[in-house]
């Protein structure tokens, strides 16, 4: 982290997601009736986004918006979280569109029409100083990979912390691995990143290309694989931490909604991390929030404030 500079930026995708509740999820070729239906902000980016300024980082967000109602909506929640808005663009495309459906378990299927997000080819002056403001750079794959790997190669040039949390999930070039501080990935994406069925056995293997991984394991919590990576040695490189992560447990809870808890964790990890945490502590704080956030619907609504997480650390703590 360059501990000259401060806070989150973030370049990433911003959707309007329509949520449709069913007691179960449709079958191929199934049709099946919503309870209800309803409009959130959302996108990966955004969601990062709002989670790292309620948590307390002060936020910058690179993303682009369609001038259509949707991108007025969107630009409003951006504005009412006090992040700032000057680099997000507004173009002729339309706003990027999320389609979600909760089952009554809380789990969720997600189709996304990337519309705005797609234009954001490559990164602008004021995004650069933006970067190298920053103590931490959050990105996600919503956006085309060309400017995902351009501002990782920007941020490592100058000093900023480079998180990727790699979802959707795909296959990472090389070149991007080599770039990251910590990589952040749910089971079935450390999975799908590393090549290899076993989430244990994909951990390890990421481990070894990045300095620090973060499985997220839903109600189990998450798995922290550090002293890997470009400058780990030797045994590190080779077992990220010998084999052993440190595992963090979630607080029990009933869960609502897990649309947006990923994104949750990973914005609160990032401005936990830019306030000055080690990640193991920012990995736990980050826990807290997402713990809160799957018992509210929606992707942003359910997004908690610093004062909420703190409260439910200090709870986890008496317990």
């Amino acid at each position: 982290m360059n501990s000259a500079h401060s806070g989150v930026a973030v370049v990433g995708s911003a959707n309007m997601d329509t949520v449709f509740t069913v007691d179960r999820a449709p079958a191929p070729g199934e049709t099946v009736l919503a309870t209800t239906s309803a409009l959130y902000a959302g996108g990966k980016g955004l969601n990062q986004a709002v989670a790292a300024a309620r948590a307390g980082a002060a936020t910058a967000f690179v993303a682009a918006l369609g001038r259509d109602g949707h991108g007025d909506a969107l630009a409003a929640v951006i504005d009412s979280d006090g992040i700032d808005d000057r680099l997000v663009r507004r173009v002729d495309d339309a706003t990027g569109q999320a389609f979600i459906v909760v089952s009554a378990s809380g789990d969720n299927s997600i189709v996304v029409a990337s519309g705005a997000n797609a234009t954001v080819g490559e990164l602008t002056e004021g995004d650069r100083a933006a970067i190298a403001a920053a103590s931490v750079l959050l990105m996600q794959l919503e956006l085309p990979m060309p400017v995902v790997i351009e501002a990782a190669r920007h941020a490592a040039a100058v000093g900023t912390t480079v998180v990727l949390n790699a979802a959707p999930a795909r296959g990472l070039p090389d070149a991007l691995l080599a770039l990251l501080d910590c990589l952040i990935v749910n089971e079935h994406e450390a999975t799908v990143v590393a090549g290899v069925d076993d989430v244990a056995a994909a951990g390890q293997q990421l481990a070894a290309l990045v300095d620090t991984v973060i499985v997220t394991l839903g109600a189990d919590g998450s798995a922290i694989y550090e002293g890997g990576g470009s400058s780990g040695t030797g045994a590190a490189r080779a077992s990220g931490t010998g084999g052993t992560p440190t595992r963090i447990a979630a607080p029990a809870v009933a869960a609502v909604d897990t649309t947006g808890a990923g994104d949750t964790f990973c914005g609160a990890f990032c401005a936990a991390v830019a306030g000055g945490m080690g990640r193991v502590d920012a990995a736990r704080f980050a826990t807290a929030a997402a713990a809160l956030s799957v018992q509210a619907v929606g992707a942003v609504p359910s997004i908690p404030r610093l004062a909420e997480i703190e409260r439910q650390l200090d709870a986890g703590s008496a317990s």
